[in-house]
This record gives C-alpha cells, sequence and structure tokens, in this order.
C-alpha cells in the first residue's frame, strides 16, 4: 500500500461524455473515504495545469453528480501540452515544463487523466517527467486501444439507437431512404451497435470502404420487393472505395484538426439521383454526447474511477484502467497514446449483420 500518495489532482480531458461526473464521483469518494486523500480537481483539463486553475474538491462537491451529463471540472480538446497553441494563430508551445511546476506547487503526488486518445497521448509528456498518471478511457466513439469498451459509448448508442427507431416511422410514412450520420470519427462503433439495434438496412463504417452503386443497388432491390424506405446508418468517417473522407473544416487550433462530417448529406444527393428515390439525411451530432448517462455508463464509469485510485494507491504507476473480457484491469499508459481502436473487417458483429442481410457497401 502506497504511504506517499496524499494529494492527487483529477481532470476531463477532450470532448465531453456521459458518465464524466461519475467517474469523478467516484475517483473523489474513493480517495477521501477510503484512503484518506485530499483531492484537487483541475479544470479545463490540460489547459488548467498549464494556467494554475486546481481547486480542492470537496465530498459535497461531487455529492449529486453521478447522473448528471457534462462534468463539472470542465474540459477542452483544443489543449496539447506539449504543443498549446496560446494565442489561437497557429503558433504552438511546449508548456510541459510549465505544468510540472504547477502540479509541484500545489504538491500533487499523482494525476488521474479521464479522457480519450488525446489526454492519453498529453499524459505521456508528463509520464516521461516522472509524474504518475492514472488514465481512465473516455469517448463516445469506444476507440482506445486497450480497452473492450470505454464509458459514455452506451449511452451514445441508446441515443443513436433511438434517433434511428425514430427516423423508420418518418421513412415508412413518406416511403424515402433516410439516413442518419453518427459520430465516431475514423472507428465506426457508434453506427455499427446503434444500425444493428435499430435493424438499419444498410450500415456504412470508415473501416469498410463503401460503393455508391451497392448501396443504390440494395435501395433498389428493397422497393422491388415492396419495401418502399430503406434506413441507413452512416459513420461521419466513412468513405468510397478509392475515395477520401468528408472533411466539414480544418481547425488549426485543435490537436486533432480534421473535423469530419458532411459525409451523409453526399450520400443521400448521390442515392437520390441514381435511383430516383426521394433522400433524406439527420445529422445527429453532438445530441449523441450529451444528457445523462444510461445506467450501463453509470456503473462503468464507477467501476474505472474506483480501480483508478485503488491502482495508485497499490503502487502502480502510469497505468491506464481498461475492462477487458468482462474485467477490470490495467495497462501501461503509454501503450495508448496516439492510437485508435477501429473495427476489424472480420468482426463479428459485422459477420452477424450481414448474415441478416444488412448492406455495407459492399
Amino acid at each position: 500500500m502506497s504511504n506517499s500518495i496524499k494529494r492527487i489532482g483529477v481532470l476531463t480531458g477532450g470532448g465531453d461524455c456521459p458518465g464524466l461526473n461519475a467517474v469523478i464521483r467516484a475517483v473523489t469518494k474513493t480517495a477521501m473515504f477510503k484512503y484518506g486523500l485530499e483531492v484537487y480537481g483541475i479544470e479545463d483539463a490540460y489547459l488548467g495545469l498549464i494556467r494554475n486553475r486546481i481547486r480542492p474538491l470537496s465530498s459535497g462537491d461531487v455529492s449529486n453528480i453521478l447522473t448528471t451529463g457534462g462534468t463539472i471540472l470542465g474540459t477542452s480538446n483544443k489543449c496539447n501540452p506539449a504543443a498549446y497553441d496560446a494565442n489561437g494563430d497557429g503558433q504552438v508551445q511546449d508548456c510541459t515544463d510549465r505544468c510540472i511546476e504547477h502540479v509541484k506547487l500545489n504538491e500533487l503526488d499523482a494525476l488521474v487523466c479521464i479522457g480519450g486518445d488525446g489526454t492519453m497521448s498529453g499524459a505521456a509528456s508528463f509520464v516521461e517527467k516522472g509524474i504518475n498518471c492514472i488514465g481512465v478511457p473516455k469517448t463516445i466513439d469506444n476507440d482506445i486501444v486497450g480497452t473492450d469498451v470505454t464509458f459514455g459509448f452506451a449511452t451514445a448508442v441508446d441515443i443513436a439507437t433511438d434517433a434511428l427507431d425514430r427516423i423508420h416511422t418518418t421513412a415508412a410514412s413518406h416511403h424515402r431512404a433516410m439516413i442518419v450520420e453518427l459520430m465516431g470519427r475514423n472507428a465506426g462503433w457508434i453506427a455499427l451497435h446503434s444500425g444493428i439495434a435499430s435493424g438499419a438496412d444498410v450500415i456504412l463504417l470508415p473501416e469498410i470502404p463503401y460503393d455508391i452503386n451497392a448501396v443504390c443497388d440494395h435501395v433498389t432491390q428493397r422497393s422491388k420487393k415492396g419495401k418502399r424506405f430503406t434506413i441507413i446508418a452512416v459513420s461521419e468517417g466513412a468513405k468510397p472505395a478509392g475515395g477520401e473522407q468528408v472533411v466539414a473544416k480544418v481547425d488549426p487550433t485543435s490537436p486533432d484538426p480534421i473535423k469530419l462530417g458532411g459525409v451523409g448529406n453526399v450520400i443521400a444527393d448521390q442515392i437520390q439521383r441514381i435511383t430516383g428515390v426521394e433522400t433524406r439525411c439527420t445529422v445527429l451530432g453532438h445530441v449523441q454526447r450529451g444528457g445523462s448517462p444510461i445506467p450501463a455508463d453509470r456503473v462503468l464509469a464507477t467501476q474505472f474511477g474506483h480501480a483508478a485510485i485503488e491502482c495508485l494507491m497499490h503502487d502502480h504507476a502510469n497505468r491506464m484502467i481498461v475492462m477487458q473480457n468482462g474485467q477490470v484491469t490495467d495497462i501501461d499508459i503509454l501503450d495508448v497514446a496516439n492510437k485508435q481502436r477501429t473495427i476489424p473487417a472480420d468482426h463479428p458483429l459485422v459477420a452477424a449483420a450481414e448474415a441478416v442481410g444488412t448492406c455495407f457497401g459492399v
């Protein structure tokens, strides 16, 4: 049992996600109630470390936040400590040493970094400077290497499935092809799971480049069989075979400057032009990241937050909490940095969907 850990800092980085507050609560209460630690909240992710926006947390601060969406600490997906653009002019500087100074100034013995691949990559720069960082994997995209699931994913799938279910009824009423564009960046986990759950007729993923003619043939064949509507779940990172992803914009101030979006409307125009079937697209967007986490994410977030403190107090350094084969464990946080977990083409869920007639555009 560690006797060197007396005070820890906790931060939430990257895009917001259902379950962040549940992790903050579990980390803080486990640290305080079980081990008598002091817990400090770092505001707006690594920006708080750069600007020394660090404040003590009490048990009252984290009470009644289990069911609340967002994060009480705030977050940022535009702050990489090793390449910080302070003025938004594209000129970056390495602020790692400044962050380390603030860690030492506040006498923080370790950091609990809650976030996605970008947050884990940021933590890697602190690990190299001797700061013990425990990572907790968060993202609705479910694309963090080393863990079977991230908290926030189940809620996003629930929201996406509900949207696809609602689109189903209006598609049937108007005899249209209806597209729902979903988040996920370069990983299609949300589209795959919600597409299967809603019985989508077509699922288009970044990992399986599509042929628009195959998609249109599927729409046409359904019409010939008397099925006068088609539901299509499209991941924002989907791309045609031999083509490129659709980029909504490029944000040079972000560590992840390429912002995907718009592929749903491109596909809708192509389907309507080729088949003559009236086609509409709904871009679900940030709705997938908002609101209260469903029970599964509340439970997973609590497990992960508790495990982060247990890992820390049992002298484990620089680890990330993960779920593997139904068990909570931990891996080297450096193994996660700058990587993404995508869907293998031979994934069992893809095979199951194909077996029931779902088209993947090939």
